[in-house]
This record gives structure tokens, sequence and C-alpha cells, in this order.
């Protein structure tokens, strides 16, 4: 064999990190194992969700390949687009089910809300790090501010849901980089000061949301219906499940969205205690093998962005088990890797690219 050849295989993942994508396949195979049972054996939807899945592994893939260094240059550019984009929406995004959220170009129809998901990170960790030697409380405004501007246009489709995770995203850059314990104390001070105002602008469902986490019981058959539904399949599971293609909540359709945001509530019931515990340790070592990459990034700008990308996936993940166990409210966020959709899942793997880039990078940016 040629050594052109044989060089091949190393060539095209040199710039993978091994163990995290082993993590990554077996969080998604255990996806397809209950999207199946979920979708009552649609071998249609899941052969779907396997050509998502194939798609994000590409992006992964593409993404990290990219040096870090040039992703910075991305940064500025990605951010103004998105904003641009979302100021679009607003004023001539298509409406549905009562939202203002898609953008059409002509050629296709563009959600600029998942592009912030990683535009805002990324020009945020691009931010600070361009001010690193001289940090000041003047920066930190002024990036609060590159946080604040898609957030309010995105909770203004309305869409709370991804305003939170951007939220998110863009307070973990923040704090890694060095945020001030007391000012973070104030803003929740003064988020708790401000809640009856902020109350004062919720839509009504979105009230009636969070009238409902506190006692589902109040609407059984309405706005109830989905949390008492999912945490009674997940009870009824009990420590070892009640076995894969079985779950009797699932499969006499009682689980509402049961393949993509409810989707925890299925695997509870089939798998148990006992395998959620399994799903569980396998996103926890996700989150630890992305949280030492961060630590061991060579520039601000690796810790900054490789922070938030995994501290978002646990905010994805906390949130979306949260809600289908019933101790926060219901705000449509998937389970990463594991609900049946390609947009979050190609967006959640474009994230993880860059985390290996950061990782397989280092003596490139050292040197």
């Amino acid at each position: 064999m040629h050594p052109t050849v044989r060089r091949i295989p190393r060539l095209l993942t040199r710039h993978i990190d091994g163990m995290l994508l082993g993590l990554i396949v077996l969080v998604m195979g255990l996806g397809l194992l209950v999207l199946y049972s979920a979708s009552n054996a649609n071998t249609a939807r899941v052969t779907a969700q396997l050509a998502n899945m194939m798609i994000a592994v590409v992006v992964m893939w593409v993404f990290a390949n990219i040096p870090p260094h040039y992703l910075m240059r991305l940064a500025a550019p990605l951010y103004v687009a998105g904003v641009l984009m979302l100021l679009g929406v607003a004023m001539y995004g298509e409406v549905a089910h009562g939202a203002r959220r898609w953008l059409d170009l002509g050629i296709t129809r563009v959600q600029p809300s998942e592009l912030m998901k990683i535009a805002l990170p990324l020009a945020l960790a691009w931010y600070l790090h361009r001010h690193e030697a001289t940090l000041r409380f003047t920066n930190f405004a002024v990036a609060t501010v590159m946080l604040i501007v898609p957030v309010a246009l995105i909770a203004r489709q309305p869409d709370l849901g991804t305003a939170l995770l951007i939220t998110a995203s863009g307070f973990f850059v923040l704090f890694l980089a060095g945020l001030s314990w007391r000012i973070v104390a104030g803003a929740v001070l003064g988020s708790v000061v401000a809640a009856p105002f902020v109350w004062s602008l919720l839509h009504d469902y979105q009230r009636q949301r969070v009238l409902t986490l506190i006692d589902p019981a109040q609407d059984p058959l309405g706005t109830g219906y989905h949390t008492i539904q999912s945490t009674i399949a997940m009870g009824s599971g009990g420590w070892t499940g009640k076995g894969w293609l079985t779950g009797t909540q699932t499969h006499l359709d009682f689980i509402p969205e049961r393949t993509t945001d409810f989707i925890f509530a299925v695997y509870a019931e089939e798998f148990g205690f006992a395998g959620s515990l399994v799903l569980l340790a396998l996103l926890l070592l996700v989150i630890a093998r992305g949280l030492f990459i961060a630590a061991n990034a060579p520039t601000l700008f690796g810790r900054l962005l490789a922070g938030a990308i995994t501290l978002t996936f646990f905010t994805y993940a906390f949130v979306n088990m949260g809600m289908v166990s019933g101790v926060l409210p219901v705000v449509g966020i998937p389970l990463p890797l594991i609900s049946y959709g390609g947009t979050a899942m190609v967006s959640i793997c474009l994230g993880f690219g860059i985390l290996m880039s950061i990782a397989t990078h280092k003596r490139l940016i050292q040197t």
C-alpha cells in the first residue's frame, strides 16, 4: 500500500478527540434506541434521525479541522450577521403557531436564533480575548450589551426557551472571564426585585407554565398534562424499567411530544432508574471531557469558548430533564443528542467540533 494511502486515516482523524467522539456516539446510539420505541417502531423516523446524526458528525469534523485563530476571525462577522437576521425576523419573519422565528431567504428558511447559540459565545470570547491584558468593568459592560441585544430580539419572537439558553451561554463566557462575584450577586438580587415587572411582561401561556410547575393538577387535561404524564411514566419505570418497547405510558400514547422534548420520560419508563443513571453518567463524562479541554486550552479565547460550549450542553440536559421530571417549567428544550430533530443536533455537534479544534490545535497555537 502506498504510504500516502496509509496516511489518509490519520489525516482524517488527527483533529478528532477520540474520547469525546466515543462518548458522543454512545449517547447517540442510546438516542436511536429510545427513538425507535418512542416512535412506535417507525423506521422512517429513525432513519431520518440517523441521517441527521451523520450530517451533524460531518459538521463536527469540519469545525474540528478549523484552527481556533480562524474561528476568531469569524466571530465578529457571525455575530453581526446573526443580529441582522434577528432584526429581519422581527420585521419580515414568518409567523407560525403564534411566534415569529423563521426568516425566508428565498432559497431556504433559517432560524437565526440557532445561529446565535454559537455566534454569541464565539463573539464574547473573541472580544474578551482581545482585551485580556486590560480586562476591566467597561469591557464586561460592553460584553453584557452584546449579550442583551440578541437575547431581547429572541425573547420578543417569543422564544423564551432559546432566549434563556443563549443568556446562559453568554453568562458562562463572562463568568469564566472573571466576572466579579459581587456583580453576579447584584444581578441575582436585581432579578429578584424585577421579578414582578418581568411577570407582567410574560405572555399568558408563559405565566401558565410557571403556575403549572407549582401545581400541575390545577389543569390536568390542559397545561398540566405534559408534566403529569411524564412524571407518571418516569415513576412507573421503577428501578430497572418496564423493558425496551414495553413502556405502557409510551405505547398507549399518554406521553406528549415523546420523540422530542419528552423523550427522557420514554427512556426512564423503559430503562428505569438504573438506565437513567447510565445515561447521566455518559452525559457527565461528556461534560467532564469538555471542561478538561477548556482547562487545558492555551489561550483565553479557547478557555472561554470551550467552557461556554460545555456548560451550555450541561444546561440543555439539566433543563430538559428538570422539565420532564416536573422540577422546572416546560420551555421546549430538547435533550441533547437524544431528542429527534436535525437543527439542534447539528448545532450541538458544531459546538463539539469547536471543542475538538481547541483540544487538537494546541501546539499550533503555542508556536
